[in-house]
């Protein structure tokens, strides 16, 4: 099959599925059904021809299909928020996929390219063809979508191709405008909670907390499997940062007496600067109806459990992911209710 991928109406690359690669080696969380599997079934030039019910089964299924922190079908959230979510995590879900899965930096700009024009299509005239943006299209008039969120996601997709390394703290939460943030607004938008500016602006700070403990926390990772630093140059003074990463993945312990320490002492001063995101929290809960306060509170305290895990770690990423046991997501579980109605007493 050939796979044409335009943008402006005109094509800009022409391959057979067979011809994109995955990066090696895929990520524990990935589905046992690979990004080129479902480029197949449903990328450029393909005509499925589902339904608007059979492509919302799709996204829900997708949505239950991968492992995260919490399933965003989890009991917490709403009902009437089920359908909108799943879309949302289909969505972010492929654009990821296409950005962090395919070898190529050429062609995940490609497919991203055709991403992008997908969600104008769907936007501007409501024409869709993938299963995402057909469920996409059903949903947009119901939660009075628009597009900024789904572009500026795009956006930062793209960036991961086309930048690898930051020099600024600026412009790191540059790109975690565009990587998390959209995400936070779109929940709220779900939620029918985002007509107040001053909850805008705490989601933005939660969401961007959110993106940073990641970074953080998949500092080894993220330089091991995909060539990216997020360590901004300007937060540490650490001699050839880089090369000396590499030689502690490589070697599995710190390649000299310093470097441990040099790490741990960057990356204490990085999570000081993250933790003020979480704190407005409680301030955005207070804003919400008692519905919608359990899953927000879950992602922001699953958030800041993270943050704490790497303290408890004594801040040593560069070694290993430290992450939330079994036990710690099941209690996160038992207290978001708990802290929620705690909340509207």
């Amino acid at each position: 099959m050939v796979l044409v991928v335009f943008h402006d109406s005109s094509p800009i690359c022409r391959y057979s599925v067979s011809s994109y690669r995955l990066r090696a080696p895929l990520r524990s969380n990935m589905s046992v059904t690979s990004i080129i599997d479902r480029l197949e079934a449903w990328g450029p030039g393909t005509l499925p021809g589902l339904d608007s019910a059979q492509s919302m089964a799709y996204c829900r299924k997708l949505a239950l299909g991968h492992y995260e922190n919490f399933s965003v079908l989890s009991r917490m959230v709403p009902e009437s928020m089920r359908n909108g979510a799943s879309v949302v995590y289909a969505f972010c879900r492929w654009a990821d996929d296409l950005s962090d899965e395919i070898q190529s930096s050429e062609q995940s700009l490609e497919l991203l390219a055709w991403w992008r024009a997908e969600t104008l299509a769907c936007f501007e005239d409501g024409k869709a063809a993938h299963p995402v943006f057909v469920a996409l299209a059903s949903q947009i008039d119901r939660y009075r979508l628009r597009p900024e969120p789904f572009l500026d996601l795009i956006d930062a997709f793209e960036q991961d191709q086309r930048m690898s390394r930051y020099s600024t703290w600026d412009s790191l939460i540059d790109y975690c405008r565009r990587s998390a943030d959209p995400v936070g607004r779109l929940v709220l938008r779900l939620a029918e909670q985002d007509h107040d500016p001053v909850s805008l602006k705490r989601s933005d700070a939660i969401c961007t907390a959110l993106q940073l403990t990641n970074h953080w926390q998949d500092a080894r990772r993220d330089l091991k499997e995909r060539d990216r630093i997020y360590i901004p140059s300007e937060c540490h003074d650490i001699a050839d940062l880089e090369t000396r990463m590499k030689h502690t993945i490589e070697i599995g312990h710190a390649p000299d007496q310093t470097f441990l320490e040099e790490w741990r002492v960057m990356m204490k001063g990085l999570v000081e600067r993250t933790w003020p995101g979480f704190e407005q929290t409680d301030q955005l809960l207070d804003t919400l109806p008692a519905e919608n306060r359990p899953m927000i509170w879950l992602f922001a305290a699953g958030g800041s459990q993270v943050l704490r895990r790497i303290m408890q770690v004594n801040y040593e990423t560069i070694l290993f992911r430290p992450k939330l046991g079994k036990l710690a997501k099941i209690s996160l579980l038992l207290s978001a209710r708990r802290a929620a109605r705690r909340r509207s007493s």
